[in-house]
């Protein structure tokens, strides 16, 4: 890559590590960041699919700005304001998708999304001190640091904040998860906010439930797999979303199942018990982040985040 050979000409000290799949500047007068390398990414054509791109454009949209979406498929169909869309009646809002089904052909039963634009939640520059922060302590705890990068990037971007189900801090920890993986929550004490011992709690989440039982239902459902293949760690993440139950109960209602790429795009437009849209689209907002944070290092660091080549690092 084009940015890669700059960086190796002009920064001596820029360097990569296959073994480790991590990319570090070690900086004499400037911040040292690292970051999980995601190149598999593009090599597999992650970056080609529908659902990953419009998630992309989602998160470098203004929240006053919407996409209107086929919702099986996140096709975009075009932008529109989001303030005149919430001004509408709901009988407004109803021929309005109507109107969108009949210019593009598309079935009367066709659910059709609109999304408002998230730039205010997916703050990249925030969150890049905490990548760089959470990668050696989840090799501390064994624990593949792409899995840091991916729930940083994506559960709450560069804040510490509750979610509508209690989940908390900057792995969006739940209480009783916490605990199970060696935290401290009660009435006085919340060890979920502090940065390093909720990366612990989620770097154990990941190793002793999530990755086993990934492997579990993979192996169970004839499901051929690599740990190190970048669809076997959407899946992970998905049981780290939506839990194991739910992920099984997916898997084991499908007739056909599928492995690879194929399998997570199934997932994508499938539903069981609590496995509905929010659970679809994480791994979707997974890949988007990561192609978003490629392309701001890659392609625009000092004009997208007011920042020098020595400050930031992919």
């Amino acid at each position: 890559m084009k940015f890669y050979l700059i960086l190796l000409l002009t920064f001596p000290s820029f360097y990569f590590s296959q073994e480790n799949y991590i990319i570090d500047y070690l900086g004499k007068d400037s911040n040292n960041y690292v970051f999980v390398n995601t190149d598999n990414l593009i090599e597999e054509r992650w970056d080609l699919l529908a659902q990953p791109n419009f998630w992309k454009e989602v998160m470098l949209l203004s929240p006053d700005s919407c996409l209107i979406n086929i919702a099986a498929t996140r096709t975009i169909l075009g932008k529109d304001s989001f303030i005149k869309w919430k001004a509408q009646t709901e009988p407004e809002k109803t021929l309005y998708k109507d109107s969108i089904r009949k210019v593009y052909n598309l079935s009367p039963t066709e659910k059709i999304y609109v999304t408002s634009g998230k730039s205010n939640f997916y703050q990249f520059k925030k969150v890049i001190p905490s990548i760089s922060k959470a990668i050696p302590l989840f090799k501390k705890y064994n624990t593949d640091p792409w899995y840091a990068q991916a729930i940083l990037l994506i559960e709450s971007p560069g804040k510490i904040e509750f979610s509508n189900v209690g989940a908390y801090g900057p792995f969006q920890l739940m209480k009783s998860v916490a605990r199970n993986h060696g935290l401290i929550v009660n009435k006085t004490i919340d060890e979920r906010k502090d940065f390093e011992k909720s990366a612990m709690g989620a770097a154990s989440l990941i190793k002793k439930t999530c990755i086993p039982q990934a492997k579990r239902i993979l192996t169970e459902n004839n499901i051929a797999f690599s740990e190190n293949e970048v669809w076997f760690k959407l899946f992970v993440l998905h049981i780290y979303h939506a839990g194991a139950g739910n992920v099984e109960g997916l898997i084991q209602s499908f007739e056909q199942k599928p492995n690879n790429q194929e399998l997570i795009t199934k997932m994508w437009q499938s539903e069981w018990g609590g496995f509905k849209n929010a659970s679809q689209n994480y791994s979707q907002v997974a890949l988007a982040a990561m192609l978003n944070l490629r392309a701001v290092i890659d392609n625009d660091c000092e004009n997208y985040h007011n920042c020098s080549l020595d400050e930031i690092y992919f």
